[in-house]
């Protein structure tokens, strides 16, 4: 009893000593709004002279306790906006009521995106290389080109040549496949790469593009070089309708002969109370698509005699203001009705391939429909600041590509892929004395069904059924506000089952030589990986913020492309191993008042390669270890407030190590081929508002510089893909005249000075039937009217 009565003794003075210092003491409370003055959930609110710090709830509200007398300063911080300090007072023995309002940040390294990590964050948290087209760049590209590769080409560091074509085969990020998502829906085929899918969607719907470069496993199989997300639009406006509609004409300057064309789209979109809306409907008829000497292109990946089509819904639903649903479709289909057959040129005597007017065989090429829709819901769970995002997804695919000889009797091929999935994702916030923790974490599962029969039902691929499950987390810790440590670990277990199958019977178009028809016992080819990523970034300040990096990606290579050329009675023969890349990245930013630069240089290496030779009129896939090495350099100024200009380079280059030695530089040794080396690039733009709000005026440059790095063959010419690429510089401009706040004209010229080129895929391509040269000078015309 004494003990007891000594305890109880010793907990009411503690109890009376709190309290006594707890009157000594006050504290602060208040809340944080944004400029539209909604609630800023998650804001981090802190002490500057102590760094005891706090987070906002969902409403913005927040409350420090225990702090002594005294004058303070509040730093306030959230993602997208502006970082604000406030001072304040303390008095003992009550609260310092306190409101704030944050305003959205203006400046590049403060710009939000959420492909890098699966949330929302800063580039300026980001310590790898990330570039952002924005919706002002998008809408000034429409009114040259609709075309994804070409916009890319220009505005992306790294980004291969563009191929000017439907096909994007050769248009690789950092020497090595791509990952394309759609609001993070994987629109690639990795199974059985077509290469078609830079086209996913029409660019009016976009309303940002966020490109990942370097190997990443953040969102699965495929992004060996990186990914590029498509953001599709939202609302931003507080009325019920609001209507865009968009009226174009095009043609060429050169012959306009059959080679105009036209274009309409209408979007509406709007907001009431919890309910917003964006709808979308795009249709484009091009006409035949002359090359600078007027002559009309080949017709094969062709973009003339196009017709293209895109509907596009976005809803949305605020239950409250903690949770809420946003659904989302969109379908997309181009495909070319054409009047003109190829004919073949001569790569080795410099004869460029041709067209001429001819009934085609079979069905029209192109993307006969790709549809996504996904339902995503998202919000605040109550528990530890923990904000969640839940969603469900199916994409298809029917891409139909060109009448070929190379099957017996002839054929058309058509990748068919239909993937549905489902995702979740938990970002957690956790404050400690001058650290900031976030973790994100999730799990990620996806059903793939992918195959490549021909037209007439013959199968070249059989269905390959995928399954992939594969949880992860994120970590990011921030250090007295400026140096931030991201690392992560993503589990990957696959597996593709495969019936059996029997090869498809080809021919060597030059020799006549015919391949037979195989039979393959299937089975189930099975996958499990751990990839990991590390990155550190300094903000030691505006003038030097150095970044470095390693990431890891996972890629189950072509298994399409591997099945249909195999020669062997059972798949556990073929070389079928998932490719792991090793990706280093070091680079800085720079930035001093209104310039930017920023230098990045890395090496990707694998163990295991996946590329593609031609070999015998069929593609066949060389696993040799692969080094991939380069750098890209970056500027932008902002000149006066009406003038803007930006440059990049970019260099990449790689071998494979044929001896598989651990070095690059025996004889046998070679470089890797045109497809996947894309020539240095250098691009460029300047931006600017002749009289402001009325007449602006935009003009890019694209200049594909020399690649020659393969001997010529025993026949004086070169082996496919590995053809010398030659220079050409390319100039496109675009005329905007504002005739007030709703009506507005646009002139877009593309390639201004009538270029006479190859392309660079043409040209490393060496192939007689794919000798084509660019597109020449053409325009668009373009009315939009908003109300």
């Amino acid at each position: 009893m004494r003990r007891l009565f000594s305890i109880l003794c010793l907990l009411v003075l503690s109890a009376i000593g709190f309290a006594q210092d707890e009157a000594t003491k006050g504290g602060i409370k208040g809340t944080v709004r944004t400029q539209d003055n909604s609630p800023a959930p998650s804001a981090t609110v802190r002490i500057k002279e102590s760094r005891k710090a706090v987070l906002t709830n969902n409403e913005g509200a927040f409350t420090l306790d225990n702090i002594q007398p005294g004058n303070y300063i509040l730093e306030i911080s959230t993602i997208g906006y502006q970082p604000v300090e406030k001072g304040v007072t303390v008095s003992a023995g009550s609260y310092t009521d306190i409101n704030l309002q944050l305003s959205q940040a203006q400046t590049e390294l403060r710009e939000v995106i959420v492909s890098a990590g699966r949330t929302k964050e800063t580039i300026d948290e980001v310590p790898s290389s990330v570039t952002i087209v924005g919706l002002k760049t998008m809408q000034q590209n429409i009114n040259i080109t609709p075309n994804l590769g070409d916009i890319l080409e220009n505005r992306v560091p790294g980004m291969a040549a563009s191929t000017g074509l439907s096909s994007n085969f050769g248009q690789t990020l950092r020497g090595r496949s791509l990952l394309i998502m759609v609001d993070g829906v994987p629109q690639s085929t990795p199974l059985r790469n077509g290469a078609m899918d830079l086209r996913a969607l029409d660019p009016s719907v976009i309303e940002r593009i966020e490109v990942v470069k370097g190997a990443t496993a953040i969102y699965g199989n495929g992004a060996a070089g990186g990914l590029i997300n498509y953001l599709t639009r939202n609302p931003k406006s507080d009325k019920l309708l609001n209507s865009q509609t968009s009226l174009s004409t095009t043609g060429s300057l050169v012959n306009k002969s059959n080679s105009m064309g036209a274009r309409v789209s209408q979007l509406f979109y709007g907001n009431k109370g919890k309910f917003n809306y964006v709808l979308s409907g795009v249709y484009e008829q091009t006409g035949e698509q002359k090359d600078a000497d007027g002559d009309v292109l080949p017709p094969v990946y062709g973009l003339g005699e196009t017709d293209s089509y895109n509907a596009f819904a976005k809803v949305g639903y605020d239950f409250n203001a903690n949770h809420k649903v946003q659904a989302t479709y969109n379908f997309f289909s181009s495909r070319q009705t054409t009047n003109y057959i190829t004919v073949n040129g001569d790569y080795k005597t410099g004869q460029k391939t041709t067209a001429k007017q001819g009934e085609s065989k079979g069905v029209p090429q192109g993307v006969r429909g790709n549809h996504n829709l996904s339902v995503q819901f998202s919000g605040e769970t109550g528990i530890a600041n923990t904000r969640y995002d839940a969603d469900v997804y199916y994409q298809s695919v029917d891409n139909i590509f060109f009448y070929s000889e190379v099957f017996v009797d002839g054929g058309i091929s058509r990748i068919l892929s239909k993937k549905n999935g489902a995702r979740l994702v938990l970002n957690t916030p956790v404050l400690l004395n001058n650290i900031d923790a976030n973790f994100t974490y999730g799990l990620d599962a996806q059903r793939d069904i992918t195959s490549q029969p021909l037209v007439d039902g013959r199968i070249w691929v059989p269905e390959m059924n995928m399954l992939n499950i594969a949880p992860f987390i994120q970590t990011k810790f921030t250090f007295f506000d400026k140096l931030v440590l991201k690392g992560g670990v993503r589990y990957e277990k696959v597996n593709i089952g495969v019936d059996d199958y029997a090869t498809l019977p080809t021919k060597n178009t030059s020799t006549g030589v015919v391949t037979p028809s195989m039979n393959v016992r299937g089975g189930d080819l099975k996958y499990n990986a751990v990839v990991s990523n590390v990155g550190l970034r300094y903000n030691f300040s505006n003038y030097f913020s150095p970044y470095v990096s390693f990431s890891q990606g996972f890629s189950v290579s072509d298994i399409g492309l591997v099945l249909r050329s195999a020669r062997v009675d059972d798949i556990e023969k073929i070389n079928t191993e998932a490719v792991i890349i090793n990706n280093y990245e070091a680079g800085f930013v720079s930035k001093v008042k209104n310039f930017r630069f920023e230098a990045t240089g890395y090496i990707s290496k694998s163990s295991l390669g996946a590329n593609s030779v031609y070999s015998d009129g069929v593609f066949v896939v060389v696993r040799t270890p692969e080094r991939i090495y380069g750098y890209e350099l970056a500027a932008d100024y902002q000149i006066t407030k009406d003038l803007q200009a930006g440059i990049s380079y970019s260099y990449v280059e790689g071998k494979v190590d044929a001896d598989d030695d651990g070095k690059y530089d025996g004889e046998s040794d070679d470089y890797l081929p045109g497809q996947r080396i894309s020539p240095p690039k250098l691009a460029g733009h300047v931006d600017y508002a002749v009289v402001p709000g009325k007449l602006n005026v935009l003009l890019q440059y694209t200049g594909i510089l020399k690649r020659d790095r393969f001997a010529r063959n025993s026949s004086g010419s070169y082996d496919p893909y590995k053809a010398p690429v030659s220079p050409y510089h390319l100039f496109n401009s675009s005329i905007g005249y504002n005739f007030n706040e709703s009506t507005s004209l646009n002139v877009g010229i593309e390639n201004m000075f009538n270029t006479d080129y190859f392309t660079a895929r043409s040209q490393w391509g060496a192939f007689n039937d794919s000798y084509t040269k660019g597109k020449g000078a053409s325009y668009r015309i373009t009315l939009n009217v908003k109300l």
